[in-house]
């Protein structure tokens, strides 16, 4: 049996739950919001759609007793509106999430679970080092979308300006999901071709791709006054590689032992969570901005700021 919960119903949670209840990701799917008006009609809306989609989900809400036997927990939390402000920084979020993310810890301590947490929950990188923390979990066991989503947005930018498919575009954004995030130019290639190679004689702007990266997320929420779509993809995306044991490699939060954060930078991920962290053969000034990042994570973190 797949079973998977979700903490919190907002837009986020919402489009994570439907792609799981659509797409027959999951046998059995938990929800939890403590506005029980909302859980009770996103369960009972997804219940009305099983007799017209070709898989079967028992779905059931703010069942805490279940968590210990839960094999993923995708969490989130969050309060989107706090990003409604001139110059947002997702590090916003930490003053109003840190204390949901610590009480949720203590209760998955508490009650054993032994699963994976997928971590959406702002700042991304923070959060995943205070879920570890409060529920004493190993550190591969708590996974950050982080920049996997901005490594999508690279990959459909990148994309645009050479009109092929994203997915004969490869390469990353490192770091933080967030401010100082940046891309790592020397692994981006187009059709096997590095990138930097193709844009020799063009006028192509690579600085230019790389702020719109940065802030895409921002000119997605500044239009609908959230986002939803893309980071629950990336979300379920991780679902299903801890549930096939895919053993993909991805630019996910994790932590590096060298940077003491989570971070995001490739690693292998499978049933057992974070099962191998990659090395890059990045350039010089590549090891510079990640460094940046990780310091910046870290200030932040501490001091609780944006």
């Amino acid at each position: 049996m797949r079973k998977v919960a979700v903490l919190g119903m907002g837009n986020v949670g919402a489009a994570v739950a439907h792609h799981l209840v659509v797409a027959g990701k999951v046998d059995d799917l938990y929800l939890y919001d403590t506005n029980e008006e909302k859980v009770k009609a996103d369960a009972l809306d997804f219940k009305d759609s099983m007799n017209n989609l070709d898989h079967f989900t028992n779905i059931y809400i703010n069942d805490y007793d279940a968590l210990s036997d839960v094999d993923i927990i995708v969490s989130a939390l969050g309060n989107v509106k706090l990003l409604d402000v001139p110059n947002p920084d997702r590090f916003a979020e930490l003053k109003f999430n840190r204390p949901l993310v610590l009480e949720w810890g203590a209760r998955l301590k508490a009650c054993g679970f032994k699963g994976i947490i997928i971590n959406i929950t702002n700042p991304c990188d923070a959060i995943c080092a205070l879920y570890q923390q409060a529920s004493e979990l190993p550190r591969e066991h708590v996974i950050g979308t982080g920049t996997l989503l901005d490594s999508a947005r690279l990959h459909r930018a990148v994309s645009e300006v050479f009109q092929v498919s994203p997915k004969a575009v490869s390469g990353y954004s490192l770091g933080e999901h967030g401010d100082s995030q940046f891309v790592a130019w020397s692994t981006v290639k187009v059709f096997g071709k590095h990138i930097e190679e193709l844009c020799a004689d063009s006028d192509i702007s690579l600085p230019a791709i790389d702020d719109a990266v940065r802030v895409g997320g921002f000119t997605v929420f500044f239009g609908k006054k959230y986002t939803n779509y893309a980071i629950s993809a990336a979300a379920v995306r991780l679902v299903d590689a801890v549930f096939a044991d895919a053993r993909e490699e991805m630019p996910v939060s994790n932590y590096r032992e060298e940077y003491k954060t989570y971070l995001s930078y490739p690693a292998i991920v499978g049933r057992s969570g974070i099962v191998a962290r990659c090395e890059l053969p990045l350039t010089d000034e590549e090891l510079s901005k990640l460094q940046h990042s990780a310091d910046t994570i870290l200030h932040k973190t501490e001091f609780g700021v944006s």
